[in-house]
């Protein structure tokens, strides 16, 4: 019989966490271009500085497929920026300006909260975050987090014109093509996306066992461990174009994607996903919980 696994990392406070999450959705629906956007992100660039990172932003002028000019806003926090071994936290921090997968026509075209869809994870990342300022790392780790925008820009489902061109995360693209040091590099990235929903199942994503297999094994092993087997499922799911994927293809950081995944519904994701029900009532503190001490497990445990 084996030895009952003793967690090394400190316990994630799931409280907390969910109030990074509802002062996120308290601003309204984080659209580029709108003010809630630009508060929203001043508090996010705010709490990294108060939890003791290194803060850069990274704007760059963007034109989206429906011809409008954007500005994006990726918020770059560092952890020991002088050390050479590194891990990437990232989620994305924008919320989708359209509800078309609503089935009331009325309701398409209005911006979702996205409580779960963008929110979840950066309320996850800034819990670690305030636990790395009162935490140390093993000596040599750094660690980078990057919330990205512009990630939930898609062309609506409804859509009934097509413009050719790849119009999801746009904030990861531009940065995996000129990241913020030159040359970066991390020795291994986690994405938090969607992992806030009651009942979650986090399967093991196409892209991430494609370019970060062992990745995957050291992220689902540790939840094993620390007995969230209920959560992290040793099943694989579909391929999924997240801001993982550009971070993979322009090779910053082999990186695994969290990301709750459903067999039995009609889009592949929770019925709330890219709905007006996106909200508050969705966020568990349990599924934070075991998302959040994973994470942190993962990174408490890494050693030169």
């Amino acid at each position: 019989m084996s030895e009952p696994y003793t967690q090394v990392s400190p316990q994630f406070n799931a409280d907390s966490a969910y109030v990074f999450i509802e002062k996120q959705v308290a601003f309204g629906s984080r659209v580029p271009g709108t003010k809630a956007h630009e508060l929203c992100g001043d508090y996010l660039v705010t709490k990294l500085q108060e939890f003791g990172a290194e803060v850069i932003e990274q704007n760059a002028d963007v034109t989206h497929y429906n011809g409008q000019n954007f500005t994006l806003r990726n918020i770059i926090g560092s952890y020991y920026p002088e050390e050479e071994k590194r891990i990437l936290l990232f989620a994305h921090w924008d919320s989708r300006p359209f509800a078309d997968e609503e089935s009331d026509p009325d309701k398409i075209n209005q911006p979702i909260l996205g409580a779960d869809d963008g929110a979840s994870g950066v309320g996850v990342i800034l819990e670690i975050a305030r636990q790395l300022q009162q935490n140390t790392l093993n000596s040599g780790i750094g660690i980078d987090i990057i919330f990205f925008d512009l990630e939930d820009w898609g062309q609506p489902s409804n859509s009934s014109e097509w413009v050719q061109g790849d119009w999801w995360c746009i904030g990861s693209k531009y940065w995996s093509e000129q990241p913020h040091i030159d040359n970066y590099k991390a020795n291994y990235g986690i994405l938090l996306d969607m992992v806030g929903s009651v009942n979650a199942t986090f399967l093991r994503e196409g892209y991430s066992l494609q370019y970060a297999s062992n990745i995957v094994d050291k992220i689902w092993s540790t939840a094993a461990k620390l007995g969230y087997t209920n959560y992290f499922l040793s099943q694989r799911g579909g391929y999924i174009t997240d801001d993982h994927l550009p971070v993979n293809q322009h090779h910053r950081a082999p990186s695994a994607n969290i990301i709750n995944l459903k067999r039995d519904t009609r889009t592949g994701f929770v019925p709330h996903w890219h709905t007006l029900n996106d909200d508050m009532r969705n966020i568990d503190k349990n599924t934070l919980k075991a998302v959040g001490q994973t994470v942190m497990e993962v990174i408490y445990t890494e050693k030169l």
